[in-house]
């Protein structure tokens, strides 16, 4: 036991002769690090059980059925797979959430929530060594708080990078979609008063918006294709005013389902809504005129006052210095 705690002894001090004060916890995390690079070759390539294996076939859930597993999954990337109770929420209405944030953000596929989660996971730990090995490189010769300060803020910042990205997503997605519906509703307010079906007006608006607006376009081709594969035309509506998550192409679902709901004329219902559409955005843009005074006083306080002062008071107060001189 004595030799023991001699040996254990003299390995905290070597530590923390090279390491610095840190250097115990630097070794620890190490050998963790080592221990899970070393488990993840056996979880990646851990056989599967023939029992599983018997169970799946006779669900009929067996993966040799490659070809219809794919068209039912769609395209799916299956890697992650066997990751995916820890890079999903387990809650319904968590996982159904994170989705639809990531289908606003234009991210479609199956796997999206677990590449999103495994990014997250990965830069994280990409993160926590870059700080680790700034600390290793610096020799630890700093206090011990701005040592774990160095390690946890690029673990940190590389776990939300991420969600960052995605929300910036979204938000670029919104505003483009904003921008781009009134012309894409007075397009379709023409292409239905030429005679043309609300199927036919959608899917040559997606056409021509495309190079202006391709998010607005990629959300008038699904309408268009879920349209054409028999899907009910108000569920196909009500799908994209959720996906697309924008107040005017809500109201503009519930304008077109009212309107075929009443039998109202789907033109004049167009015309009156692109109308308004049109007046909003000029409203939009007279809104951000009458803010642009406000937020351009904060750097005329900063890039003028301070000159505009020197020039002034200056003059006086060099004299006043000079006549304090010559007393």
């Amino acid at each position: 036991m004595q030799f023991l705690t001699t040996l254990f002894d003299q390995a905290n001090e070597f530590l923390v002769a090279q390491l610095g004060e840190l250097g115990p916890l630097i070794a620890a995390g190490g050998l963790g690090l080592l221990l899970v690079l070393l488990a993840l070759p056996a979880m990646l390539f851990k056989k599967k059980d023939p029992l599983d294996r018997i169970k799946e076939m006779r669900l009929g859930t067996d993966s040799t059925g490659a070809a219809a597993a794919t068209l039912r999954r769609g395209g799916k990337d299956g890697r992650l797979d066997r990751f995916s109770q820890y890079l999903e929420p387990q809650d319904q209405a968590e996982f159904s959430a994170a989705r639809l944030t990531l289908v606003r953000a234009g991210y479609r596929s199956k796997s999206a929530v677990q590449t999103f989660h495994f990014a997250q996971f990965a830069l994280g730990i990409g993160g926590l060594l870059l700080g680790t090995l700034a600390v290793i490189l610096s020799g630890g010769g700093g206090s011990a708080q701005n040592s774990i300060l160095t390690v946890l803020i690029p673990g940190c910042v590389g776990y939300y990078a991420p969600k960052y990205w995605v929300q910036r997503r979204v938000q670029n997605r919104t505003d483009e979609i904003t921008s781009g519906f009134p012309d894409a509703l007075d397009l379709m307010l023409v292409c239905v008063e030429a005679g043309q079906s609300l199927d036919q007006a959608i899917i040559r608006v997606a056409k021509e918006i495309r190079t202006g607006y391709p998010a607005l376009s990629e959300e008038f081709e699904i309408v268009a294709y879920e349209m054409k594969a028999g899907k009910d035309k108000s569920r196909v509506l009500r799908d994209m005013g959720e996906r697309v998550g924008v107040q005017d192409v809500n109201s503009f679902v519930t304008t077109l389902i009212q309107s075929a709901t009443f039998g109202t004329s789907v033109a004049e219902a167009l015309r009156v809504y692109a109308s308004e559409m049109r007046d909003k955005r000029v409203m939009r843009a007279e809104e951000k005129a009458n803010k642009l005074p406000t937020k351009l006083t904060l750097g005329t306080m900063i890039f003028c006052l301070p000159p505009l002062l020197i020039i002034l008071i200056g003059p006086s107060i060099y004299g006043i210095a000079q006549n304090l001189q010559g007393m």
